[in-house]
């Protein structure tokens, strides 16, 4: 009814309802679901799926080539997304929260805080694979760093292999998990699998990194920057590619949510 005051908030407690009118309480509430939730589930996400991928690669046995961290880094990004991803969206990966922005499908004022958890994360995951490998392979592995650049001659392949690798990666997550046509209950599972694919295709090229998070915190346990910003530009450049031909020729997010309203 016109002036009527609608309560705020309404907490059942027992037979009957208390009121809550105060505003405050329930902003409090809803910025932390909203903003701070969503953050420090891209945090743990990022730190558990790293931990694995490193520790795949410290403990990766010669006999095996690229086969055990492709399926370790798919699984896990797979188990995580599926875990967590209904309160952060998944991401895991700037280029894929950069890649989700330009479409609509995350608020552009989450998009430096989701950067921050998830280098956070990459820290956290390689320091935690540091702390529970032998010294030895630790090092032999250089901390799970990518070191597969090792001269200027291989910088174009290994970048370029990178941006494919990776809109690869991105274009799994924009249409499995957040176009509203193309979505499907199999996201995590594709999306894991398109990275398990994209490492046993590109590892020998590049590294298959395809995540500036992955490549971050691994160079600071080892001290490891060789080439380092192939990682970052590469999977950036791939997040911004798919996001713009996504919004050229479907559209964002918002744009189709009005439409199918209409």
């Amino acid at each position: 009814m016109p002036g009527e005051q609608t309560p705020m908030c309404e907490v059942d407690l027992g037979g009957g309802k208390v009121k809550e009118t105060s505003m405050a309480g329930r902003c409090r509430v809803s910025c932390y679901e909203r903003y701070v939730q969503p953050c420090m589930v891209e945090l743990l996400g990022s730190a558990l799926f790293i931990f694995i991928g490193c520790l795949s690669v410290i403990q990766n046995s010669p006999d095996t080539g690229l086969l055990q961290p492709a399926l370790a880094h798919g699984l896990a990004l797979g188990l995580v997304i599926a875990t967590l991803g209904n309160i952060s969206g998944g991401h895991f990966n700037p280029a894929v929260s950069l890649g989700v922005t330009l479409i609509g499908g995350l608020n552009v004022m989450l998009l430096l805080p989701y950067w921050i958890a998830q280098l956070l994360g990459g820290l956290i995951g390689s320091a935690l694979a540091k702390a529970v490998s032998p010294e030895e392979r630790f090092w032999n592995a250089t901390g799970a760093a990518f070191a597969a650049v090792h001269e200027q001659g291989q910088v174009a392949v290994a970048l370029g292999a990178e941006i494919i690798l990776t809109m690869l990666l991105v274009l799994a997550v924009c249409m499995g998990a957040v176009n509203e046509k193309t979505k499907s209950p199999l996201a995590p599972f594709s999306i894991g699998l398109s990275v398990t694919v994209d490492i046993l295709a590109g590892g020998g090229i590049s590294g298959a990194c395809m995540n500036p998070a992955r490549a971050f915190g691994p160079a600071v346990m080892a001290g490891y920057w060789d080439f380092h910003w192939i990682y970052w530009l590469g999977p950036l450049l791939a997040g911004l590619l798919v996001g713009l031909l996504i919004r050229l020729f479907i559209g964002d997010e918002k744009t189709r949510l009005i439409l199918k309203a209409r």
